[in-house]
């Protein structure tokens, strides 16, 4: 080793041997200025693409099924039947697009044609009810009621824009007398305490309605809520089968609209033409009916400037009001004499408390009130746990001295005050 290799730096005087690589070309922006560039690009592309693609699910996967319904064959009976008949195999099944269920089950699931599904919410508990309301075609065709019919008399009906009301008939006849179903009282019984009871909310549970009509006897009133299906069907039969017939007005109770009754409530914010309106498109539910009854309605009927008007109303429709006895406020009383309108009041609500002790209870007040009163009248939802205990009450009401009677016959002209 040379001297001066001590000392000289190290790679310096020596040419290297290794090939000497091209130079990259100098880009002309920076490595963070090109991420935010593609970027942008990027975000440009997803506005292009969801303003000029038609595609409401966002590039969710989905699959796309062909249905194809095949009309079910007629088979040919035997030759040697000779009656006729054709032998049946089953159900011809459809598949429908979207679950994979019959035809004929998505059909039934889906709501009619015409008519909606509304909301009642009960304040005290906070269930909710799906109710549906038939259109004004029907609708609503469940399984029809069977039972003798007795069809209404065309000549109490006004056609108005909401459907056929009630109205005073030829010579005064009023649908309150037409409808009614009075009872024969044998002459020793003629003094016995009365007493009448109204089932409501007949149509909306098929269970208590059935229960209601097959367990209870003719003395009993129906109350049928305007959002049922099949009212008129259903009015039919229960005047077949010597019930009398009420419908039910929702009206505003002081929680509302955490207490809502229903659709078409009457409203102490509406005005009086307002009302009468909504009055009158519950009074086209259906027809054959003696009278309306309360539904609700604490406040409502605790204001004379409001309830007036419709009493006024069901007065000159010749019919009677019951008030479901649910405030000790209500008016309507004193504005029922002042328009000669037939009125009943509620002495006891029989499910306050919806339990079997409860409602036998309630059931021995009310036979108190009525020997005292000589006539009494009870209220009480239409659920088969109800309609079951008043209906084994009602098998022996009469051997205790009392007389099961329609509300007409529990109904008087009030004074006027």
């Amino acid at each position: 080793m040379a001297p001066d290799d001590l000392n000289a730096p190290l790679g310096q005087g020596k040419t290297s041997k290794l090939p000497k690589l091209p130079k990259l070309p100098k880009l002309p922006v920076s490595g963070p200025q090109l991420l935010a560039g593609l970027l942008g690009l990027s975000g440009i592309m997803v506005v292009a693409w969801a303003a000029l693609v038609n595609d409401p699910l966002g590039g969710e996967p989905m699959a796309v099924v062909a249905t194809k319904t095949t009309p079910p064959k007629a088979v040919e009976a035997p030759a040697d039947g000779g009656d006729g008949s054709r032998r049946y195999d089953g159900p011809s099944v459809t598949v429908a697009a979207d679950k994979g269920q019959p035809a004929e089950a998505a059909k039934a699931a889906a709501p009619p044609p015409g008519s909606k599904t509304v909301t009642i919410i009960d304040g005290s508990s906070g269930k909710r009810q799906e109710v549906v309301i038939p259109g004004p075609a029907g609708g609503n065709t469940p399984a029809e009621p069977s039972g003798p019919r007795a069809a209404a008399d065309p000549k109490l009906l006004e056609t108005t824009r909401h459907g056929s009301i009630p109205k005073v008939g030829p010579n005064g006849l009023r649908a309150s007398a037409r409808y009614a179903k009075p009872r024969d009282i044998p002459a020793n019984r003629k003094d016995f305490p009365r007493i009448a009871i109204v089932i409501g909310g007949l149509g909306i549970s098929a269970s208590g309605t059935a229960e209601a009509f097959s367990s209870l006897p003719a003395g009993v009133s129906f109350a049928l809520a305007p959002y049922g299906a099949d009212l008129e069907k259903l009015a039919e039969r229960a005047r077949g089968e010597n019930h009398e017939v009420l419908l039910q007005v929702p009206m505003e109770p002081f929680d509302y609209p955490d207490n809502d009754p229903g659709p078409q409530t009457l409203l102490t914010s509406l005005s009086a033409e307002q009302n009468v309106d909504r009055l009158h498109w519950l009074m086209s539910r259906f027809s054959g009916y003696v009278g309306i009854v309360s539904f609700m309605g604490a406040r409502f009927t605790a204001s004379e400037q409001t309830l007036a008007p419709v009493l006024r109303e069901t007065s000159k429709r010749g019919l009677i009001y019951v008030d479901d006895g649910g405030s000790s406020r209500s008016v309507a009383g004193q504005i029922a004499g002042s328009h000669n309108l037939p009125f009943a009041k509620t002495d006891v609500v029989l499910d306050a408390v919806p339990t079997a002790a409860e409602i036998d209870r309630s059931l021995a007040r009310l036979e108190m009130a009525a020997r005292e009163n000589g006539v009494a009248v009870g209220i009480a939802g239409g659920q088969p746990a109800t309609v079951a205990r008043i209906a084994e009450w009602a098998k022996k009401v009469e051997s205790r001295g009392f007389v099961l009677v329609p509300i007409s016959m529990a109904a008087n002209k009030a004074k006027s005050s």
